[in-house]
């Protein structure tokens, strides 16, 4: 088959396949309108009357947080053009640089990409940092994306340097305004210092979506990277309501990618149920996916133990998972690890967002137990996961 031939075949389902791509940013956010208009609500002194500004965006993976505040930062660059005032922004993901360093090699480098990337240390970064701020006259917006990786890892200092940059400055317009964005609440593990930049008010939730919005993002979407007709209202609503047991819309638009692909392997003239289905046993998230890639054998070996134990329950115990631990550990060849090292892949696990931790209390006061529960990705799939990449 020649490329025109592909070309013709391809052409029948995508029109603009880049639509789906995770880094594509909608001009309009499909009911995040809500927490867009207090994000604005909360910047727009920065504009009016040259302050600085911090807000916590918090919500589980796939809920439009580094959509909306992408999609911020885009309009209030564009805003600022039309009152001739400089504004620029930077978006970090501490998943990617998850040291106070690395974070501000990224910010320095914003500016000047030739900057070298060691032999400095932290307060050098910012004073350079500070010099190029200066020097284009400009307010510049800091994202800091699933900052809550960056906090655990004991970088409250730059969040504190980063949220207080304008402190020591006498009159004058601000230069500099932070958003933190997170899957978890982390407020409270920042010292009080830090934690006093971010009011409790600053915070904006993003909530799981539901069956019926994730039809309407998939529609949406849809509408720009599909042909019209290539996809019915029942499709889409049947993604939506597969999506709707993660509340994930990135899931949701992985899932229309994969039925879309699907269907133009068999030349399909349009998506149908049967090919949602499919792409529903193929598809899981893909930030998940991307996280189970970076584990070494081991903590594979814990959260395929966590996998097997839970089953279709809700919770399980730590004492249940790590009885299923041993058994695994032979299985594939490797000695189970003691309790202590058990226990620290559990917070590793944890630390990375691919299981929750809850510890409850004996009514009578007798003791504590320390149950797991999985976000974001079903048991069974997980399970297979693990099972045919453990080696």
């Amino acid at each position: 088959m020649n490329k025109g031939q592909y070309h013709e075949r391809s052409s029948r389902i995508f029109r603009d396949a880049s639509k789906l791509s995770f880094d594509y940013v909608p001009d309009r956010l499909v009911h995040r309108e809500s927490q867009f208009s207090k994000l604005w609500m909360l910047f727009r002194p920065v504009l009016e009357q040259g302050t600085s500004q911090t807000a916590f965006l918090i919500g589980p993976v796939g809920t439009g947080k580094t959509a909306t505040s992408k999609r911020f930062c885009l309009d209030m660059v564009k805003e600022a053009q039309g009152r001739d005032r400089a504004v620029d922004f930077v978006i970090v993901n501490c998943r990617q640089r998850n040291t106070e360093s690395s974070v501000l090699l990224r910010l320095v480098t914003h500016f000047d990409e030739h900057f070298p990337d060691r032999g400095f240390s932290s307060s050098e970064m910012l004073r350079s940092l500070r010099k190029h701020i200066e020097k284009r006259k400009i307010h510049l917006v800091v994202v800091l994306d699933e900052a809550d990786v960056l906090i655990r890892r004991g970088a409250g200092d730059l969040i504190y340097h980063l949220s207080r940059f304008d402190e020591e400055k006498v009159g004058g317009r601000a230069s500099m305004s932070l958003i933190l964005v997170s899957q978890k609440y982390v407020l409270d593990m920042l010292d009080p210092a830090s934690s006093s930049t971010f009011k409790k008010a600053n915070a904006i939730l993003f909530d799981r979506y539901s069956a019926r919005e994730l039809s309407d993002i998939v529609e949406e979407r849809a509408g720009l990277a599909l042909f019209p007709d290539a996809i019915g209202k029942e499709c889409v609503e049947l993604i939506g309501d597969i999506a709707s047991e993660f509340g994930d819309a990135r899931f949701a638009i992985e899932l229309l990618e994969k039925a879309g692909m699907l269907a133009e392997e068999e030349s399909a003239e349009m998506v149908t149920a049967e090919h949602v289905r499919a792409a529903k046993a193929l598809t899981y998230s893909v930030v998940t996916e991307s996280k189970i890639e970076e584990l070494d054998k081991q903590r594979r070996l814990v959260l395929l133990s966590i996998a097997r134990a839970i089953r279709d329950q809700a919770y399980v115990t730590t004492g249940e998972v790590e009885k299923v631990y041993k058994v695994a550990a032979e299985e594939f060849g490797e000695r189970g690890r003691a309790h202590t090292q058990f226990w620290a892949y559990l917070q590793d696990l944890a630390n990375e967002g691919l299981i929750e931790t809850k510890v409850v209390g004996d009514s009578s006061g007798g003791g504590r137990t320390t149950y797991i529960s999985l976000p974001d990705i079903p048991a069974k799939v997980l399970r297979e996961k693990l099972e045919s990449s453990i080696h």
